[in-house]
């Protein structure tokens, strides 16, 4: 009788082997197929890529604004997790991260609340070629900056420590907003946490963009897609259902600011 230590795994039924792979990770499963047929056959399996996937990934893709189409569930994560998927009427994004296999939602300008942004003297929204949203929004000119975002810890996954960032591009024409630091604060129930924001019109003018964060003081960063981050703060999400609460504002100055143009906040996992 052929001793259990001796047989070899590819002897496994199929969808042992799959349910062995599924207690892994993404790219583990991808790297499995590359063994052999048989475990490629396994790696491959809806068994496996459903583990994967949120528990409620078939409300998040009938939430698309466009029809959305899939193969297989490995097919449906590759998707889910390479590009950002527009939903709630072109208001948000949802996106797998590939590093955590975490949720990763960003809102759009109009889901937020920005001051004054009905008001054409102030504000004006446009449509981008480059934005993942039908609309963006620039700052005319205003003396008063406050833009306001939330949503609930529910839509999130849980125990992951999350990083919200404000999406922002810095036009030519840009002016007064490196005049006095712009605060920025994530409150979460009974926690808050607040910072500053030190912008550089003129390293952004001759594209030279100053890094994340010098000496304790923090500064827009590149995201690689024509985009800057701005972080407004990092909050732990536990398994309780709360808001959150996040804020970019420049209120205290009386001095007038243009050139910003809004794409949207973003939060995803900390890596």
């Amino acid at each position: 009788m052929m001793s259990l230590m001796s047989t070899r795994i590819e002897s496994l039924p199929e969808e042992c082997l799959s349910h062995i792979i599924s207690l892994t990770c993404p790219q583990d499963a991808c790297r499995s197929s590359l063994v052999s047929c048989i475990f490629r056959d396994a790696a491959d399996s809806d068994l496996v890529w459903d583990k994967f996937l949120p528990l409620d990934y078939s409300d998040i893709i009938s939430n698309s604004v466009s029809p959305f189409f899939f193969s297989s569930k490995k097919d449906l994560y590759a998707k889910l997790s390479s590009t950002p998927l527009l939903i709630d009427g072109g208001q948000k994004t949802f996106l797998l991260d590939k590093h955590t296999n975490k949720r990763c939602y960003m809102l759009s300008a109009r889901e937020l609340s920005i001051t004054w942004s009905t008001n054409s003297p102030y504000w004006h929204w446009k449509h981008l070629f480059h934005s993942r949203f039908p609309e963006a929004v620039e700052l005319v000119m205003v003396s008063w900056l406050e833009i306001r975002g939330k949503i609930n810890t529910g839509m999130l996954s849980p125990n992951t420590t999350y990083g919200a960032y404000i999406v922002v591009q810095v036009v030519k024409r840009a002016f007064g907003l490196d005049d006095t630091p712009l605060e920025v604060s994530i409150e979460v129930g009974d926690y808050k946490t607040r910072g500053k924001i030190y912008m550089n019109l003129n390293g952004f003018k001759r594209q030279g963009y100053e890094p994340f964060c010098v000496g304790g003081q923090r500064f827009p960063c590149p995201r690689g897609d024509g985009w800057l981050d701005i972080e407004l703060g990092e909050f732990y999400n536990d398994e309780s259902d709360k808001e959150v609460k996040m804020e970019f504002k420049e209120i205290k100055g009386n001095q007038l600011k243009g050139g910003l143009l809004v794409e949207g906040i973003e939060l995803r996992p900390k890596h």
